[in-house]
Order: structure tokens, then sequence, then C-alpha cells
């Protein structure tokens, strides 16, 4: 990717070291002062601006030559929805997070951004005297702005520090599926590129499609559920999506939308059917568990896993115990490494994983985890998943 900035015009491969440059957009004097605080208190970025309306933002930009923009969606003069695509016109490279509370207007406002430019989105707690809701935003924003900083000079990121020590329960949660007889591991081959390895394919047909996701996600998901008509058709298809509540509700309805089928948020108990397309809700884990002759979904309010609620290694690891090696998963764009535990169990138990690649990945995080722990069966463009998945399910095995 060719990228160009302000007073660098050789659009090389990264651009010249030094901190991140970040503005803060905000009508809220609260807000800006605690998101700059916590920006400068990093080694690696620094407050650019920190500004109170979109148009201050347009009019400025240039001026300011930003790499990062932290955006609030309603603000007077000029709100954030408005000013993005100005925004964007100015400096074609600009990262923009959106930052807005949870309301179901504010919602469907950042998925808007994304199909505007939008890089990702950001919850903000609806009061910061809430500490726990306040130390998720705080270490959420710093590693979007971090990994999407990252992605946008060519480089690793630095991962920040855990808000705090694991609980035993949350340890629990991520310890990977044990006392199941596991199947050989297969031999490995190299890619082309010599620097990862991925396995054969299962022998074994598929039964159903599990896929995870992060930051770049809902623009992944929508554009993969596009292609996936036969295979919906033939399984059931769940999908662990890092996002808070509102937010899956919506996304679940873009995802009707583009897949033309059945597609919802699941509900505690009930059966996993052929047919639809089931989303963890916000702020729950989904797994899949036994009732009776029947499969259903089991959502639970505990700890986070990998700092995330819902995680996508509940659900992969629950679905072994339904469906065996008979599993084929897919691990989309996002930060941290969440799924690739459970997609070590799957391929342990015989099943198949697919990783997006680097190049096609807005974060090569949880595909990257994978990626590189050598569980993966392919690791492809996004454009190639889909197809990839249908020819699986219709009985490729290579």
């Amino acid at each position: 990717m060719s990228v160009a900035f302000a007073g660098n015009s050789t659009t090389g491969l990264s651009r010249e070291a030094g901190p991140l440059r970040v503005m803060v957009v905000d009508d809220s004097v609260v807000i800006r002062g605690l998101i700059s605080r916590w920006i400068g208190a990093e080694h690696d970025m620094e407050v650019a601006a920190s500004l109170r309306t979109g148009l201050e933002a347009v009019n400025q930009i240039e001026r300011i030559n930003p790499d990062v923009a932290v955006l609030d969606i309603e603000m007077p003069e000029l709100d954030g929805i408005s000013a993005l695509p100005q925004l964007l016109a100015k400096k074609r490279d600009l990262v923009i997070i959106m930052a807005s509370t949870l309301t179901r207007r504010n919602a469907e406002i950042s998925f808007k951004a994304l199909s505007l430019g939008a890089a990702d989105y950001i919850p903000k707690p609806e009061s910061t005297r809430e500490i726990s809701a306040a130390d998720i935003f705080h270490h959420d924003l710093i590693q979007k702005i971090r990994h999407l900083g990252a992605r946008l000079r060519r480089k690793p990121a630095v991962a920040s520090p855990p808000l705090a020590p694991a609980s035993p329960a949350a340890l629990a949660a991520r310890a990977p599926v044990v006392a199941r007889p596991a199947a050989p591991a297969p031999a490995l081959h190299a890619l082309s590129s010599g620097a990862l390895t991925t396995r054969p394919f299962s022998t074994q047909a598929p039964k159903v499609l599990l896929i995870g996701s992060s930051t770049g996600g809902p623009q992944a998901l929508m554009a993969l559920v596009t292609e996936l008509g036969p295979v919906i058709d033939r399984v059931p298809v769940l999908i662990t999506q890092h996002m808070p509540p509102t937010f899956t509700t919506i996304l679940a309805e873009h995802l009707a939308r583009s897949s033309r089928k059945p597609a919802a948020e699941a509900i505690d108990g009930e059966p996993v059917k052929a047919g639809r397309i089931y989303l963890a809700p916000g702020a729950k884990h989904m797994r899949v568990a036994r009732s009776g002759a029947d499969v259903v979904i089991a959502l639970d309010d505990g700890p986070a896993v990998n700092f995330c609620k819902p995680a996508v290694d509940p659900l992969f690891t629950s679905a072994i115990d339904i469906w065996h090696g008979h599993i084929l998963s897919v691990i989309l764009t996002g930060m941290g490494s969440d799924g690739m535990r459970g997609g070590k169990d799957i391929a342990a138990a015989g099943g198949s994983v697919i990783a997006q690649d680097e190049a096609s990945s807005v974060v090569w995080g949880m595909p990257g985890a994978a990626a590189h722990a050598g569980i993966c069966a392919a690791i492809l463009p996004l454009n190639q998943i889909g197809a990839k998945v249908n020819r699986l399910f219709a009985g490729d095995r290579s």
C-alpha cells in the first residue's frame, strides 16, 4: 500500500520514526482532557491538538497534520459524521476512530462512518465516574490508536499492558480444552514466503462454520457473508465479533441484509439450526451445548477472556464437544490473539482453521497469532476466503 504524507512525497513502506500524532476532537472538555492525559502518558504517541468541534478539525487538519484522529459523533457546528469525509478529503491516510456513547442512533452512525472510511469506532462510557468502564475505555482506546497507527507505519505494534492481573475464573475460561483425545498433529509445510507454516485441511466434512473477528471485523464480515449463501443453507454459522451491546444488534441486522439469510443476536437456550447466522450479543460470551438431542446456544456473563466479552475462544472450544473434528473456523482481522487458543484446540481435535492474511486485515493480531502458531490450513486474503469456504463445504479437502 502506498501512503502519502504531508511533507514527505516518497510514499514508502514507513514514515519517519517518532510518536504517533493524535488529534482529539470532542465538545466535552472533560473527555478531551481525559483522552489527552492518557495519550500524553504513552511513550509512542502525543497529542497533536485538542479541539472542540468538527469544524475546527476540518479547518486545521493541514496545519496539525495528525496521524490519528479520535472523533466524537455529537458536536456543535459540525458533527463527527459530517466532518469525517471532509477530513479524509484533506488527508486521505488519516486514521479516524469514531467515539460515541452506546445509543442505537450513535451505533448506526458508527456503522455509517465505517462505510465512509473511518478505521474503527469506540464506545464512550456514559460516565467517567464509573472506574471500571473508564479503565476499559482507556485500555481499548490506547490499543486502537497504537495498532491502527502501527499499520499506517507498517511496523509491529507494541502491546498495551494488561488492565489488571487475571482472576482465577478468567484464567480458567482462557485455558485450552483438555482430557480430549487429540488428533495426531499433521506434518507442516512451508508457505511460499517461508516465514509461516500451514497444515493440511481436515479430512472430516465440516458440520458448522465458526467465525471470530475484532477490529475491522464488521466490514470484513459483511463482505464475507455475501458469498456464503450455500454454506448458510447447509450448516449453522456462529460468529463472535468483539462489540458492545447495541452495536451487535445493528451488526446482526446488517449481516441479515448482506447475506439475505436470517441473522440475529443469539438467544440463550435457542436451538442451533442450519440456515441461520447466530451472532454473540455484546457483553455476553456465546458457547454451544447439548440439551437432549438438540444443540443450543449457551450465553454467560462470566469474566472477560483475552480482555474481551464476547470472546472468540469460548465459542471455539465449546464447539469441539458438539462437533469434534467436523469444524471449520475462520479468524478474521482484529487486535490481540483471541481465537488462537480455541483454534489450536480445533486443529488438535481434527478440525480446520483459516486465517485472514496480513495485507487484507485492518489489524493482523488475531489472525496473525493463529498463523504464527502453525494451526492454520490456509492464510488467505479476505476476497478469497468465501470461495474457499464454499469449496470445503462442497467436498473439497485440499
